[in-house]
């Protein structure tokens, strides 16, 4: 155990794996406050969930685009509810299955499969211009959405190359702590009293925006150091008007990211 963030108030708003990446600061010495801003609920309605995995076991796609790691689980989830899981990985295991980054890469290898095709960049820009390579016209594509993102640029990009995309949204985001004590971490960053708030996703920094207002938001981030898991939601806290000073350079998820904040903050030892 070091103690290289020893004294240092870190807000950790993180939902799924809170304890995860705050018992990871703690073991560099952190007071890591714990603000989950995000829950994660099914769909409200099954219904259109079922009915596309009825469609794609019945007549597979050609690709299948996993955004999300959290998708593919949820996808399982409602398969397995509606009885028809194994027909549903039966028909994964066929398709050609392309992922945007490392968190659907690893719930693929956890149902013991793999992508076919990994995006450049895990962006929807990084999909597009991977799979601008290949050849599409013709191509069924079955398309698992986020919340809060249509996507319509993909969505475009697969028409627009002569694929037919098959879209579906299995999960939707939901707030999770009072206002009360969102409030209280937000006075606590306008007042300078948080050495740095690590962001992991960007519905985090929609859920403040829409708490503090952009003018208070931007007043906060200015006083507060900033790390941010990778370049979406770096962008979307520049955007509200942060300055991000911590990021893993290639490796977007957890772990990276908290070897760089240890190198930022003075320490280039792994976590």
């Amino acid at each position: 155990m070091s103690e290289i963030l020893a004294g240092r108030r870190v807000m950790v708003p993180e939902t799924r794996e809170l304890e995860v990446l705050a018992k990871m600061l703690e073991r560099h010495g952190a007071e890591a406050l714990r603000c989950p801003l995000v829950a994660i609920v099914d769909a409200a309605d099954p219904g259109p969930v079922e009915a596309w995995l009825r469609r794609f076991i019945a007549t597979p796609p050609d690709d299948l685009i996993l955004l999300t790691g959290e998708g593919l689980s949820r996808l399982i989830g409602v398969a397995e509810r509606a009885g028809i899981e194994a027909e549903f990985r039966a028909a994964l295991a066929g398709v050609r299955r392309v992922v945007r980054g490392p968190k659907p890469q690893a719930r693929l290898r956890s149902i013991g499969l793999s992508a076919d095709i990994s995006a450049g960049e895990p962006t929807t820009a990084g999909v597009i211009a991977t799979l601008s390579t290949q050849e599409l016209r013709g191509r069924r594509v079955g398309v698992q959405l986020y919340p809060d993102n249509p996507n319509d640029a993909l969505l475009d990009f697969l028409r627009g190359a002569g694929a037919t995309p098959d879209a579906i949204l299995p999960y939707a985001y939901a707030t999770r702590e009072d206002d009360a004590r969102v409030e209280a971490m937000l006075g606590e960053m306008e007042a300078g009293r948080i050495d740095l708030a690590v962001f992991t996703s960007t519905p985090q920094v929609k859920r403040l925006a829409q708490l503090a207002g952009p003018a208070r938001l931007r007043a906060a981030l200015a006083r507060t150091r900033i790390a941010a898991v990778g370049p979406l939601v770096g962008q979307a806290l520049e955007t509200a008007g942060g300055r991000v000073s911590v990021m893993p350079e290639d490796s977007f998820h957890m772990k990276p990211m908290v070897n760089a904040i240890l190198a930022a903050m003075g320490a280039g030892s792994a976590a």
